[in-house]
Protein backbone atom coordinates (compact mmCIF):
# COMPACT_ATOMS: atom_id res chain seq x y z
CA UNK A 1 0.00 0.00 0.00
CA UNK A 2 1.46 3.08 -0.92
CA UNK A 3 0.79 6.42 1.30
CA UNK A 4 0.70 9.45 -0.68
CA UNK A 5 2.40 12.31 0.99
CA UNK A 6 0.85 15.58 0.99
CA UNK A 7 2.95 18.81 0.80
CA UNK A 8 1.05 22.22 1.39
CA UNK A 9 2.30 25.04 -1.22
CA UNK A 10 2.52 28.59 0.31
CA UNK A 11 0.16 30.92 -1.18
CA UNK A 12 1.75 32.81 -3.99
CA UNK A 13 0.28 36.45 -2.14
CA UNK A 14 2.49 34.96 0.70
CA UNK A 15 5.55 35.52 -0.86
CA UNK A 16 4.63 38.74 -2.38
CA UNK A 17 3.20 40.71 1.25
CA UNK A 18 6.48 38.86 3.20
CA UNK A 19 9.08 40.20 1.07
CA UNK A 20 7.48 43.67 0.64
CA UNK A 21 7.07 43.97 3.59
CA UNK A 22 11.20 42.20 4.80
CA UNK A 23 12.05 45.22 2.54
CA UNK A 24 9.78 47.73 3.82
CA UNK A 25 10.49 46.74 7.56
CA UNK A 26 14.14 46.39 6.80
CA UNK A 27 14.54 49.79 5.60
CA UNK A 28 12.33 50.52 9.58
CA UNK A 29 15.71 48.44 11.08
CA UNK A 30 17.95 50.42 8.77
CA UNK A 31 16.58 53.47 9.86
CA UNK A 32 16.62 52.79 13.68
CA UNK A 33 20.39 51.50 13.31
CA UNK A 34 21.75 54.75 11.23
CA UNK A 35 19.82 57.55 13.83
CA UNK A 36 20.99 55.61 16.75
CA UNK A 37 24.58 54.99 15.37
CA UNK A 38 25.51 57.80 13.18
CA UNK A 39 22.71 60.33 13.49
CA UNK A 40 24.55 63.42 12.59
CA UNK A 41 25.48 62.24 9.00
CA UNK A 42 22.43 60.08 8.53
CA UNK A 43 19.60 62.99 9.36
CA UNK A 44 21.85 64.77 6.92
CA UNK A 45 20.74 62.72 4.17
CA UNK A 46 17.08 63.54 4.94
CA UNK A 47 18.29 67.45 4.79
CA UNK A 48 17.47 67.56 8.28
CA UNK A 49 20.16 69.38 10.99
CA UNK A 50 21.66 69.65 14.15
CA UNK A 51 18.19 70.62 16.18
CA UNK A 52 17.22 67.34 14.69
CA UNK A 53 20.00 65.42 15.58
CA UNK A 54 19.74 66.87 19.44
CA UNK A 55 16.09 65.62 19.20
CA UNK A 56 17.05 61.84 18.63
CA UNK A 57 19.69 62.09 20.96
CA UNK A 58 17.77 63.39 23.74
CA UNK A 59 15.42 60.76 23.73
CA UNK A 60 14.28 59.19 26.72
CA UNK A 61 15.27 55.71 26.99
CA UNK A 62 11.81 54.42 27.51
CA UNK A 63 10.70 56.04 24.03
CA UNK A 64 13.73 54.26 22.36
CA UNK A 65 12.42 51.19 23.41
CA UNK A 66 8.96 51.55 22.17
CA UNK A 67 10.84 52.71 18.70
CA UNK A 68 12.85 49.78 18.86
CA UNK A 69 9.44 46.96 19.60
CA UNK A 70 8.05 48.87 16.44
CA UNK A 71 10.72 48.68 14.22
CA UNK A 72 11.97 44.82 14.90
CA UNK A 73 8.74 43.79 16.14
CA UNK A 74 7.50 44.29 12.33
CA UNK A 75 10.82 42.88 10.40
CA UNK A 76 10.19 39.59 12.65
CA UNK A 77 6.82 39.90 11.84
CA UNK A 78 7.92 39.57 8.06
CA UNK A 79 10.35 37.38 8.87
CA UNK A 80 7.90 34.83 10.83
CA UNK A 81 5.08 35.58 7.82
CA UNK A 82 7.74 34.02 5.25
CA UNK A 83 8.03 31.04 7.53
CA UNK A 84 4.40 31.08 7.56
CA UNK A 85 4.60 31.11 11.48
CA UNK A 86 1.33 31.86 13.44
CA UNK A 87 3.40 34.13 15.62
CA UNK A 88 3.70 36.88 12.86
CA UNK A 89 0.20 37.82 14.23
CA UNK A 90 1.79 38.41 17.26
CA UNK A 91 4.94 40.07 16.44
CA UNK A 92 2.79 42.82 14.24
CA UNK A 93 0.24 43.40 17.20
CA UNK A 94 3.74 44.22 19.59
CA UNK A 95 4.69 46.48 16.67
CA UNK A 96 1.36 48.94 16.25
CA UNK A 97 1.22 48.81 19.77
CA UNK A 98 4.79 49.91 20.26
CA UNK A 99 3.89 52.66 17.21
CA UNK A 100 0.99 54.05 18.75
CA UNK A 101 2.83 54.42 21.89
CA UNK A 102 5.66 56.04 20.41
CA UNK A 103 3.52 58.53 18.24
CA UNK A 104 1.51 59.68 20.98
CA UNK A 105 4.66 60.31 23.02
CA UNK A 106 6.32 61.92 20.03
CA UNK A 107 3.03 64.27 19.44
CA UNK A 108 3.09 65.63 23.02
CA UNK A 109 7.04 66.38 23.04
CA UNK A 110 8.23 69.30 21.91
CA UNK A 111 9.69 68.63 17.40
CA UNK A 112 12.14 70.53 15.55
CA UNK A 113 10.08 72.51 13.28
CA UNK A 114 12.19 70.92 10.64
CA UNK A 115 10.87 67.19 11.86
CA UNK A 116 7.22 68.68 11.63
CA UNK A 117 6.58 69.08 7.93
CA UNK A 118 3.65 66.91 5.32
CA UNK A 119 6.43 64.56 4.38
CA UNK A 120 6.73 63.52 8.12
CA UNK A 121 3.41 63.31 8.43
CA UNK A 122 2.79 61.50 5.21
CA UNK A 123 5.47 58.74 6.11
CA UNK A 124 3.69 58.31 9.69
CA UNK A 125 0.95 57.84 7.74
CA UNK A 126 1.85 55.40 5.74
CA UNK A 127 4.02 53.52 8.41
CA UNK A 128 0.55 53.52 10.37
CA UNK A 129 -1.50 51.87 6.90
CA UNK A 130 1.56 49.27 6.05
CA UNK A 131 1.57 47.91 9.66
CA UNK A 132 -2.21 47.76 10.07
CA UNK A 133 -2.10 45.95 6.82
CA UNK A 134 0.64 43.50 7.69
CA UNK A 135 -1.66 42.83 10.74
CA UNK A 136 -4.80 42.35 9.37
CA UNK A 137 -3.11 40.01 6.56
CA UNK A 138 -1.22 37.99 9.34
CA UNK A 139 -5.06 37.76 10.82
CA UNK A 140 -6.53 36.86 7.86
CA UNK A 141 -3.91 33.84 6.84
CA UNK A 142 -3.73 32.65 10.52
CA UNK A 143 -7.73 32.32 10.49
CA UNK A 144 -7.37 30.28 7.50
CA UNK A 145 -5.07 27.91 8.58
CA UNK A 146 -1.79 29.29 5.91
CA UNK A 147 0.19 30.24 9.15
CA UNK A 148 1.14 27.19 11.70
Amino acid sequence: MEQTIRRETTPVHLWIVGLLGLVWNGFGGYDYVMTQTDPVNYLATMGLGQESVDYMRTFPAWLTVFWALGVWGSLAGSILLLLRSRHALTAFAVSLGAFVVSQVAELVMPRPVEMDTPAMWGTVAFIAVALVGQLLYARRQSAVGVLR
